[in-house]
Protein backbone atom coordinates (compact mmCIF):
# COMPACT_ATOMS: atom_id res chain seq x y z
CA UNK A 1 0.00 0.00 0.00
CA UNK A 2 1.83 3.39 -0.86
CA UNK A 3 1.54 6.33 1.74
CA UNK A 4 -1.05 8.44 -0.89
CA UNK A 5 -3.11 5.50 -0.70
CA UNK A 6 -2.98 5.09 3.25
CA UNK A 7 -3.17 8.86 3.33
CA UNK A 8 -6.53 8.36 1.01
CA UNK A 9 -7.64 5.90 3.11
CA UNK A 10 -7.42 7.82 6.14
CA UNK A 11 -8.96 10.66 4.94
CA UNK A 12 -12.09 9.06 4.26
CA UNK A 13 -12.43 7.10 7.62
CA UNK A 14 -12.22 10.48 8.93
CA UNK A 15 -14.99 11.80 6.64
CA UNK A 16 -16.86 8.37 6.90
CA UNK A 17 -16.76 8.92 10.75
CA UNK A 18 -17.88 12.68 10.63
CA UNK A 19 -20.74 11.66 8.12
CA UNK A 20 -21.77 8.95 10.55
CA UNK A 21 -22.22 11.26 13.52
CA UNK A 22 -24.14 13.38 11.81
CA UNK A 23 -26.42 10.24 10.35
CA UNK A 24 -26.39 9.59 14.13
CA UNK A 25 -27.65 13.19 15.79
CA UNK A 26 -30.14 13.42 12.73
CA UNK A 27 -31.72 10.10 13.24
CA UNK A 28 -31.40 10.60 17.42
CA UNK A 29 -33.97 13.79 17.05
CA UNK A 30 -36.72 13.12 19.19
CA UNK A 31 -39.40 14.42 17.24
CA UNK A 32 -39.16 10.82 15.21
CA UNK A 33 -40.21 8.83 17.98
CA UNK A 34 -42.37 11.58 19.96
CA UNK A 35 -44.04 13.43 17.23
CA UNK A 36 -43.94 10.71 14.60
CA UNK A 37 -44.58 7.40 16.79
CA UNK A 38 -41.20 5.67 15.40
CA UNK A 39 -40.60 3.10 18.39
CA UNK A 40 -37.70 4.22 20.57
CA UNK A 41 -36.05 0.98 20.75
CA UNK A 42 -32.84 -0.58 19.22
CA UNK A 43 -35.24 -1.52 16.16
CA UNK A 44 -36.22 1.89 15.60
CA UNK A 45 -32.76 3.59 16.36
CA UNK A 46 -31.72 1.51 14.23
CA UNK A 47 -34.07 1.91 11.06
CA UNK A 48 -33.81 5.90 11.74
CA UNK A 49 -30.27 5.15 11.43
CA UNK A 50 -30.33 3.11 8.12
CA UNK A 51 -32.90 5.59 6.72
CA UNK A 52 -30.24 8.64 7.25
CA UNK A 53 -27.23 6.05 6.23
CA UNK A 54 -29.07 5.34 2.59
CA UNK A 55 -29.66 8.97 2.61
CA UNK A 56 -25.67 9.73 2.46
CA UNK A 57 -25.25 6.69 0.52
CA UNK A 58 -27.31 6.89 -1.99
CA UNK A 59 -25.65 10.40 -2.51
CA UNK A 60 -22.36 9.09 -2.43
CA UNK A 61 -23.37 6.35 -5.10
CA UNK A 62 -25.10 9.36 -7.64
CA UNK A 63 -21.43 10.50 -7.93
CA UNK A 64 -20.06 7.60 -9.86
CA UNK A 65 -17.00 4.79 -8.93
CA UNK A 66 -14.98 8.16 -7.15
CA UNK A 67 -16.96 7.92 -4.37
CA UNK A 68 -16.68 4.43 -3.66
CA UNK A 69 -14.01 4.13 -1.18
CA UNK A 70 -15.44 7.15 1.12
CA UNK A 71 -19.35 4.55 0.55
CA UNK A 72 -17.72 1.39 1.70
CA UNK A 73 -15.79 3.52 5.06
CA UNK A 74 -19.27 5.10 5.85
CA UNK A 75 -20.59 1.86 5.30
CA UNK A 76 -17.97 -0.02 7.48
CA UNK A 77 -18.24 2.78 10.01
CA UNK A 78 -22.03 2.15 10.71
CA UNK A 79 -21.07 -1.34 11.02
CA UNK A 80 -18.33 -1.31 12.97
CA UNK A 81 -21.00 1.07 15.27
CA UNK A 82 -23.23 -1.71 15.72
CA UNK A 83 -21.24 -4.18 15.94
CA UNK A 84 -19.98 -2.15 19.23
CA UNK A 85 -23.97 -1.65 20.23
CA UNK A 86 -24.54 -4.92 20.41
CA UNK A 87 -21.68 -5.88 22.62
CA UNK A 88 -22.67 -3.78 24.76
CA UNK A 89 -26.11 -4.46 25.17
CA UNK A 90 -24.06 -8.16 25.94
CA UNK A 91 -24.68 -10.03 22.90
CA UNK A 92 -22.40 -12.89 23.10
CA UNK A 93 -19.39 -13.30 20.61
CA UNK A 94 -20.61 -15.63 18.73
CA UNK A 95 -23.87 -13.95 18.71
CA UNK A 96 -23.24 -10.03 17.31
CA UNK A 97 -21.75 -11.92 14.06
CA UNK A 98 -24.80 -13.35 13.00
CA UNK A 99 -26.72 -10.37 14.45
CA UNK A 100 -24.51 -7.85 12.06
CA UNK A 101 -24.95 -9.76 9.18
CA UNK A 102 -28.66 -9.81 9.40
CA UNK A 103 -28.21 -6.41 9.85
CA UNK A 104 -26.48 -5.75 7.00
CA UNK A 105 -28.93 -7.99 4.98
CA UNK A 106 -32.03 -5.68 6.36
CA UNK A 107 -29.58 -2.58 5.35
CA UNK A 108 -29.18 -3.71 1.71
CA UNK A 109 -32.80 -5.03 1.69
CA UNK A 110 -33.68 -1.43 3.12
CA UNK A 111 -31.84 0.25 -0.08
CA UNK A 112 -33.78 -1.57 -2.67
CA UNK A 113 -36.73 -0.64 -0.85
CA UNK A 114 -36.54 3.34 -0.62
CA UNK A 115 -34.81 3.38 -4.11
CA UNK A 116 -37.99 1.74 -5.43
CA UNK A 117 -39.94 4.30 -3.09
CA UNK A 118 -38.21 7.07 -4.32
CA UNK A 119 -38.13 5.89 -8.04
CA UNK A 120 -41.99 5.54 -8.39
CA UNK A 121 -44.16 8.43 -9.44
CA UNK A 122 -46.94 7.89 -6.52
CA UNK A 123 -45.88 8.52 -2.99
CA UNK A 124 -47.31 4.73 -2.19
CA UNK A 125 -44.35 2.57 -2.41
CA UNK A 126 -42.46 4.90 -0.33
CA UNK A 127 -45.34 4.63 2.42
CA UNK A 128 -45.05 0.99 1.91
CA UNK A 129 -41.47 0.59 2.54
CA UNK A 130 -41.27 2.73 5.44
CA UNK A 131 -44.53 0.84 6.91
CA UNK A 132 -42.79 -2.62 6.92
CA UNK A 133 -39.36 -1.09 7.87
CA UNK A 134 -39.44 2.07 9.98
CA UNK A 135 -42.74 0.90 11.54
CA UNK A 136 -42.49 -2.93 11.29
CA UNK A 137 -42.79 -3.46 14.61
CA UNK A 138 -45.24 -1.51 15.79
CA UNK A 139 -49.11 -2.80 15.42
CA UNK A 140 -50.61 0.27 14.33
CA UNK A 141 -49.31 3.48 12.76
CA UNK A 142 -50.91 6.40 12.05
CA UNK A 143 -50.61 6.90 8.18
CA UNK A 144 -49.83 10.56 8.67
CA UNK A 145 -47.09 9.76 10.17
CA UNK A 146 -45.85 7.79 7.33
CA UNK A 147 -47.02 10.61 5.13
CA UNK A 148 -44.47 12.87 7.04
CA UNK A 149 -41.45 10.67 7.27
CA UNK A 150 -41.98 10.34 2.88
CA UNK A 151 -42.11 13.86 2.40
CA UNK A 152 -39.34 13.97 4.82
CA UNK A 153 -37.70 11.74 3.27
CA UNK A 154 -38.19 13.45 -0.06
CA UNK A 155 -36.84 16.77 0.79
CA UNK A 156 -33.71 15.14 2.27
CA UNK A 157 -32.77 13.44 -1.21
CA UNK A 158 -33.41 16.84 -2.37
CA UNK A 159 -31.61 18.91 -0.04
CA UNK A 160 -28.43 16.25 0.50
CA UNK A 161 -28.17 16.14 -3.72
CA UNK A 162 -27.93 19.74 -3.85
CA UNK A 163 -24.96 19.53 -1.44
CA UNK A 164 -21.47 19.98 -3.09
CA UNK A 165 -19.44 16.71 -3.39
CA UNK A 166 -16.70 18.60 -1.68
CA UNK A 167 -18.95 18.62 1.59
CA UNK A 168 -19.24 15.50 1.79
CA UNK A 169 -15.64 14.78 1.23
CA UNK A 170 -14.62 16.81 4.14
CA UNK A 171 -17.04 15.00 6.14
CA UNK A 172 -20.15 17.27 6.11
CA UNK A 173 -24.05 16.62 5.41
CA UNK A 174 -26.87 18.51 5.96
CA UNK A 175 -30.22 17.16 5.82
CA UNK A 176 -33.83 18.53 5.25
CA UNK A 177 -35.65 20.18 8.54
CA UNK A 178 -37.09 18.00 10.90
CA UNK A 179 -40.79 17.50 10.30
CA UNK A 180 -43.38 18.25 13.22
CA UNK A 181 -45.42 15.62 14.27
CA UNK A 182 -48.58 14.19 12.85
CA UNK A 183 -48.37 14.86 9.44
CA UNK A 184 -47.12 17.81 9.33
CA UNK A 185 -43.81 18.35 6.82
Amino acid sequence: MSLASLFRRNRHRDAALRLYHAIVAQARAPVFFAGFGVPDTFDGRFELIALHGYLVLNRLKAEGPRMAELAQELFDVMFADFDRGLREMGVGDLGVGRQVKTMAQAFYGRIGAYDEGLAADGPASLVEALRRNLYGTVTTTDDRDIAGIAAYLRRCMAEIAAQPVARLIDGEVSFAALPGAAGAA
